[in-house]
């Protein structure tokens, strides 16, 4: 990075990386949510969740993410203010027809701007929400059924079992594909740029056009996501050598 003459864009290109960073820790938080949220409905004895589950991670997983980026930032702005409007008609039909001298109001915003920043990380934390899923089902399958029966037999609730055995013990089997999921979201946080985010991609592809400098600019780039990837890479290995020992 020291090498490379960017111009005087160093400054923007770091904020534009702090930017990135953030968009990928809360598109993280998110998909961890959904994701323990959809392997415990995937295994739960309910028929309606497991078929929630399998249809939220099908469609997710079958359709590309930056489709589902421009569906959510522009298809979802429309909608929600559609949906507003209508609920407004709708307010102010029922106060005219109990209160017929009643004027128009507002009660909800006509209108509602969708951030680039906000759109980004939903469609992130649900794409890989998906993925985290699956990577969840298979770490809790691979508990020892014995040590739940045993917590039950012991008289702990659902909700300490579940933080006091099953969480510990799945852990271990999650952390490979929590990681790979996190350096594959690491990565899927270029998309944003596409919607106008002025993420570290943007910042880096709008100084390569001013200066015509784009090998100068991308290099810059792809090493700064290498420091996040490295740095992602030696902290999941830490964390797996943790819960190994405390599971041997």
């Amino acid at each position: 990075m020291m090498m490379l003459d960017l111009q005087g864009y160093g400054e923007s290109l770091f904020y534009g990386a702090i930017l990135t960073l953030e968009v990928a820790l809360l598109s993280l938080l998110l998909a961890v949510v959904l994701g323990m949220l959809g392997a415990l409905a995937k295994i739960a004895p309910y028929r309606s969740t497991k078929i929630i589950a399998t249809l939220y991670t099908t469609v997710i997983r079958g359709i590309p993410d930056l489709v589902l980026m421009m569906l959510i930032f522009f298809g979802g702005q429309i909608l929600l203010n559609n949906t507003l409007y209508s609920t407004n008609e709708l307010i102010n039909e029922w106060m005219v027809y109990f209160i017929p001298s009643h004027e128009w109001a507002e009660y909800l915003p006509d209108y509602v701007d969708i951030s680039p920043f906000s759109a980004g990380v939903v469609t992130i934390g649900f794409i890989f929400g998906a993925y985290m899923a699956e990577t969840f089902r298979g770490a809790i399958l691979a508990v020892d059924i014995g040590e739940l029966e045993a917590a039950k037999a012991y008289g702990m609730s659902p909700f300490m079992s579940f933080r006091r055995i099953l969480l510990p013990q799945m852990m271990r089997h999650a952390l490979p594909g929590f990681g790979n999921n996190w350096l594959v979201l690491l990565k899927t946080t270029a998309l944003v740029s596409i919607i106008g985010l002025e993420d570290m991609v943007r910042v880096g592809n709008l100084a390569a056009g001013s200066t015509k400098m784009p090998f100068t600019f991308y290099m810059a780039i792809a090493i700064i996501f290498l420091v996040f990837s490295s740095v992602s890479s030696g902290l999941f290995k830490l964390a797996e050598r943790k819960f190994s020992i405390r599971t041997n």
